[in-house]
């Protein structure tokens, strides 16, 4: 027989496999929701960006703004509805609504 091969440790290292894959997982996991939290709205609108996402922005003076994601700027975003494009400044915009 095999030294690796001894049932004992067959069997132990089915146990650390199972432990170190349950490990992997909650730090995964720990990694996405830690990431989420620091994501910023100019984050989320360069993935819709990515995306090809429609929004439906509204901003501080009542106005909603709709249309797909043209393109982020550090302090603003393109919205383009087939009409023309608008350009909104990411300190106004109170929702965003991500279709």
């Amino acid at each position: 027989m095999e030294p690796l091969e001894h049932p004992d440790l067959v069997r132990l290292g089915r146990t650390l496999r199972r432990r170190l894959d349950a490990t992997l997982q909650a730090e995964q996991a720990a990694a996405r929701a830690a990431a989420l939290r620091r994501r910023s709205l100019r984050d989320r609108l360069l993935d819709a960006e990515d995306r090809i996402e429609e929004v439906i922005v509204s901003t501080s003076d009542g106005q909603l703004q709709r249309g797909l994601v043209e393109a982020v700027g550090i302090d603003h975003v393109v919205l383009s509805d087939g009409g023309g494009s608008r350009f909104v400044a990411l300190q106004y915009i109170v929702t965003v609504e991500i279709r």
